[in-house]
């Protein structure tokens, strides 16, 4: 019966807040991990808020292009007209 009472005893003065110790240990860094993971989410979706604009960039390509073929029309219009203009001095 004293046997008993002994193992008793050091299962709840040894082995109970060493199972403590260890479960803190796990607990921990699993809760470091989720935090990290809830500050990961916050910024993926901070970083999906910057890319909508994107497919607008599409559109702007395409002026960019039609500006271009404006502009290189009109410059060619001007050294015609240049070229045709008679010299003064």
């Amino acid at each position: 019966m004293a046997v008993l009472w002994v193992a008793s005893a050091v299962g709840l003065l040894v082995v109970a807040p060493l199972v403590i110790l260890l479960a803190t240990n796990v607990i921990r860094p699993a809760l470091e991990c989720a935090r990290y993971a809830d500050d990961i989410l916050a910024h993926g979706v901070g970083i999906t808020v910057a890319l909508e604009p994107v497919p607008a960039l599409l559109v702007t390509r395409e002026r960019v292009g039609e500006v271009t073929q404006n502009a290189v029309a009109y410059v060619g219009a001007l050294r015609r007209l240049v070229a045709g203009a008679p010299a003064t001095d």
